[in-house]
């Protein structure tokens, strides 16, 4: 005689069977990335020119049957921090140059790096790097546009000459041999730091690529500070602005006195 108690006990093996068959079901990802920093934080003195940070990392197989990659991709994106930028377009006004137009690129990155092994479209399709975000043309680079902060289309004048720029003072860069396989699953990377690096907190986001497709992704992070003297001074400035703006202030009256006594003429 079946009783309700049994059939309760009957209906719970059944969705315990539906629901392992149903996770069956479900593909995992047979990869994924393990990969590290060399630095976390790099402490910057007045005599800093730059320097690298150097990611090494390696693909991970799942020990199941998946399915047969005819290649690995990777994609290394590192943003820095991130400000609202003002940038102005100069003309000629009454035969002088002045500025005619400007944009406001809102909380925008500050430093932006894409490091791939083989170039852009060669890893997935336009549709697809678009949406993910690969490469300098496709990151979001939102505008102050009349009451409204979106996106341009790529061939915006102002667009492209905020990317040039930030190019042309290597805040900005994409180096489509930037990452280097050493073997089929293990890589490395070079993250060039400029001497106009801005200070605070770097992300970093490495994407797997095969047959066009992202696989799977893991982040990271370092950190920009300032060290010794200069340290001192921005904590000064920023937590005693009075003190700091009087020690200023006595500074220059005495170089001045200074001066004064060394090359007066008698």
């Amino acid at each position: 005689m079946v009783t309700y108690r049994h059939m309760l006990a009957l209906a719970a093996v059944h969705a315990a069977v539906l629901a392992g068959l149903i996770a069956g079901m479900v593909p995992a990802n047979a990869e994924r990335i393990i990969a590290s920093i060399s630095r976390h934080r790099v402490q910057v003195t007045s005599s800093f020119t730059g320097t690298q940070i150097v990611l090494f990392g390696s693909i991970e197989r799942d020990p199941a049957p998946a399915p047969q990659r005819s290649n690995y991709d990777i994609v290394v994106t590192v943003s820095g921090p991130r400000q609202t930028i003002v940038t102005r377009r100069k003309g000629r006004v009454v035969g002088i140059w002045a500025n005619v137009d400007s944009r406001t690129f809102v909380n925008v990155p500050t430093y932006l790096s894409v490091l791939t092994n083989r170039p852009v479209n060669s890893i997935a399709n336009a549709e697809t790097t678009r949406r993910l975000q690969v490469g300098l043309e496709n990151i979001v680079l939102p505008q102050q546009i009349g009451p409204d902060i979106a996106d341009v289309v790529r061939d915006d004048p102002f667009r492209k000459n905020f990317v040039r720029l930030q190019v042309d003072h290597k805040l900005y860069s994409e180096e489509t041999n930037g990452v280097t396989f050493i073997t089929p699953t293990l890589f490395r990377a070079d993250i060039a730091l400029p001497a106009l690096a801005p200070f605070g907190n770097y992300d970093v986001e490495v994407k797997l690529f095969s047959d066009g497709n992202m696989i799977t992704r893991m982040t990271s992070a370092f950190e920009l500070v300032k060290f010794g003297f200069e340290q001192y001074v921005a904590d000064a400035a920023r937590n005693h602005g009075a003190l700091y703006g009087l020690t200023t202030v006595l500074m220059a009256l005495g170089t001045g006195w200074f001066a004064s006594v060394v090359f007066r003429r008698d």
